[in-house]
């Protein structure tokens, strides 16, 4: 029997993460918010390395 795909990407990529932990929601929640904190970090390196001309104003981090 095969298992029942999820119709979604995104269903899939959370049933990976969440099988990666072996079921525990708040280490693939943890591991998921470490992931976040990192490419914030990275963006704003990026921020840096970039003049004023390119980016035309600050970017957002944050979702609208």
């Amino acid at each position: 029997m095969k298992p029942e795909r999820s119709s979604k990407p995104a269903d899939r990529e959370l049933a990976e993460v969440v099988a990666y932990h072996q079921g525990d929601m708040e280490a693939a929640i943890g591991t998921l918010l470490e992931d976040i904190r990192h490419l914030r970090q990275q963006l704003a390196l990026a921020e840096g390395a970039m003049s004023r001309g390119i980016t035309r104003g600050r970017p957002s981090y944050d979702r609208d």
